[in-house]
């Protein structure tokens, strides 16, 4: 993707993420999403995202269309943010995170990434790290903190 439109698109989401945070303080909604677990080995896939907090290092993962089954949404974020089509989901329950004025139920999957070469979405995203869960890349964002927490994958989830 040509340098300008993936700009252009980075804008868009910013821009549309200030306009949702306004919603959010409004109606203080409760929506749900996905985060995935991506193995490799021990290691586990971290993300930072092109708009919100961006210093910030978060599970790759997006919410739930309308009527859109959990698995499904896995399925389809990780091709979008990381070029990756796996059929090898295996859900792992579900937490809820509360901030930015609104209530998340995150649906949690996990699988190994088996060779797949991962190609990041970079209007959506500006970078991606392996780390082993118990020592995650700091500032760990607020989801991924209760996501690794809820999955015992870290005993200390400090984050920003």
């Amino acid at each position: 993707m040509p340098a300008l439109r993936i700009r252009a698109r980075r804008l868009g989401y910013r821009v549309a993420h200030r306009l949702l945070r306004g919603w959010w303080f409004v109606r203080r909604p409760h929506t749900q999403g996905v985060k995935c677990l991506l193995f490799d080995g021990e290691r586990v896939l971290f993300v930072r995202h092109a708009y919100g907090d961006r210093k910030a290092w978060e599970l790759p993962g997006g919410g739930l269309r309308r009527g859109e089954e959990p698995a499904l949404a896995a399925r389809r974020e990780m091709r979008e943010e990381l070029g990756v089509d796996l059929d090898c989901w295996a859900p792992s329950g579900s937490t809820q995170t509360t901030g930015l004025h609104k209530t998340v139920t995150l649906h949690l999957f996990r699988a190994p990434v088996r060779g797949e070469r991962i190609e990041l979405g970079l209007a959506e995203l500006e970078e991606a790290r392996w780390a082993d869960p118990s020592a995650p890349p700091m500032p760990l964002g607020r989801d991924a903190a209760a996501v690794l927490a809820f999955a015992g994958l870290v005993v200390n989830s400090e984050h920003k």
